[in-house]
């Protein structure tokens, strides 16, 4: 007789509204009528995402999580502290990202989206579609789909569920990558090297999860930290975490696995460039914090060097590199590169006894990052000449003439994105550099520092640019935001500035959110 699997609905509620809303959402798109199914598909979206939001914050305020939280569907998930923090992180920032997938096809000439993705690019039909009036709607189901495969892998508790969390994330995002409505060459190509890299990547992470499971006999997270604590390890184990890692890394774009993310920053329509470096950013960094803490945590020796040498490569890599863009999107794709050295500097901060301050540094940096960042796509959506977004550096140049508030906008958010002190960003480098010195990375921390003052050159020669050049006769216009991005400018300016000065309750709840059970 097979015994039903224990399921615990409420714990699985914010996965239901996720995927029920991207199940809607592919039923729309067979039954609506076209010119139906953008307003539609809009409002499935952010039911979808804000249900998801909302009912991880009721599940952990209403449960006694005493414990840290429950494993449910037979094992499979562990909705812990963590996890739920992790959950609200993913939902929330996908709800702000919806908000910009939408504001251009209210005016459906402007969508960021092609009208028809099957159309080869640079054909006349392309050309005729450039400014048809249609809208591409398949965007919103496939994105629910990414946000769901990523809140299941911040709460996987055995490597085959992470696995296939890794695939329902990855897939749509190599779709929805490639269908932009302008450049579309350049899209398309952005979307195959994507894929073919997250191929490699995907291939890595189910090898060495082979390896595990011949070194331990078991895919649990928590079942693997005890055969490695019983065994002591060995060279399968370690190979096994070696390539686990690396399939987890290149999807959080850490160096020397990055070289997909500047092209693909650039190429993606920019609502998905905002999209992937937010909310991709805190599932992938939340997979590596669990697979290290819970089933490697008794094993120091195992991933500590690992993760201390990427981490240097990464911070060197993104602050390096970055100065020598031109182009806006793949500056900002080099600093993605480079905080995520600064993010492992935090994973570093929790010691092998499970103390220290590193996971809850380094939750709080990832929200505060995620914020920051779609601040940042938020704005280049603004700044537009007849070619689509400007996004070269010389298009900036007299901007604050033009247009005083979106300039004073974004040079927050890129001050934010510098760690200069009164922002979210300085708030989440001091908390993760406080962990690692904790734990007796003060070497790891120099580089940070170092690594951070290199960087924040590229930002700060951004905000001189706006200010203090003269803008070209022929410059970029800036549109008026409509009231989706609207709104996603105010909640990440007001959260950007808030948890640099007041960060004190969200710090706090980040530290008790520090839990993973497995």
């Amino acid at each position: 007789m097979i015994e039903a699997p224990d399921l615990s609905l409420a714990a699985l509620a914010p996965l239901l509204f996720v995927f029920g809303a991207a199940c809607i959402g592919v039923l729309v798109e067979a039954f609506a009528p076209r010119d139906v199914r953008h307003p539609v598909q809009v409002a499935v979206a952010l039911v979808g995402t804000g249900g998801g939001f909302v009912s991880t914050l009721v599940y952990a305020a209403t449960q006694d999580l005493s414990a840290g939280g429950e494993i449910t569907a037979a094992g499979a998930l562990a909705v812990d502290k963590a996890g739920l923090f992790l959950q609200a992180t993913v939902a929330g920032l996908a709800t702000l990202a919806m908000l910009l997938f939408a504001e251009r096809g209210l005016d459906p000439a402007r969508s960021a989206f092609v009208a028809a993705a099957a159309v080869p690019a640079g054909s006349p039909r392309d050309r005729e579609l450039a400014t048809a009036t249609r809208v591409q709607t398949e965007v919103y189901p496939l994105a629910l789909f990414a946000v769901g495969g990523m809140m299941v892998f911040v709460t996987a508790n055995d490597l085959l569920i992470m696995f296939v969390a890794l695939e329902v994330l990855s897939l749509p995002l190599y779709l929805i990558s490639g269908l932009a409505r302008r450049r579309r060459l350049l899209s398309q190509e952005a979307a195959v090297k994507y894929f073919l890299l997250g191929a490699f990547a995907s291939a890595f992470f189910l090898y060495g999860l082979a390896l595990v499971y011949g070194a331990t006999g078991t895919i649990r997270l928590g079942e693997i930290r005890e055969a490695v604590g019983e065994d002591g390890g060995g060279t399968l184990v370690v190979l096994g975490l070696a390539l686990l890692v690396v399939g987890l890394l290149f999807k959080a774009s850490v160096a020397p696995f990055h070289s997909w993310t500047p092209d693909v920053y650039q190429g993606a329509p920019t609502p998905v460039t905002a999209f992937m470096a937010a909310c991709t950013k805190v599932a992938a960094f939340g997979a590596i914090l669990r697979l290290l803490y819970v089933a490697f945590g008794t094993e120091e020796w195992t991933w500590r060097p690992l993760i201390y040498g990427v981490a240097i490569v990464s911070m060197i890599v993104g602050a390096v590199l970055g100065l020598t863009q031109t182009d806006l999107k793949r500056m900002l794709a080099y600093s993605s590169i480079a905080h995520a050295g600064f993010l492992l500097t935090g994973v570093l901060g929790l010691g092998a006894d499970g103390e220290g301050s590193g996971l809850a540094a380094t939750m709080f940096y990832l929200l505060t990052y995620g914020l920051t960042t779609l601040g940042a796509f938020a704005v280049l959506t603004l700044v537009r000449d007849g070619d689509g977004e400007a996004s070269h550096l010389s298009q900036w140049a007299g901007l604050a003439a033009r247009s005083p508030l979106t300039a004073a906008v974004m040079g927050l958010f890129l001050l934010a994105l510098a760690g200069i002190p009164l922002t979210a960003g300085f708030t989440g480098k001091f908390a993760v550099f406080r962990a690692a010195i904790e734990e007796g990375a003060w070497p790891l921390v120099l580089v940070a520092v170092l690594a951070s003052a290199v960087a924040a050159f590229f930002y700060l020669r951004v905000i001189v640019l706006m200010y203090f050049s003269p803008p070209a006769a022929d410059g970029p216009t800036v549109g008026v935001p409509g009231i989706p991005t609207t709104v996603v400018l105010a909640v990440t300016a007001a959260a950007t500035l808030a948890l640099g000065i007041l960060p004190g309750a969200v710090l706090d709840l980040a530290e008790r959110a520090a839990i993973f059970v497995g």
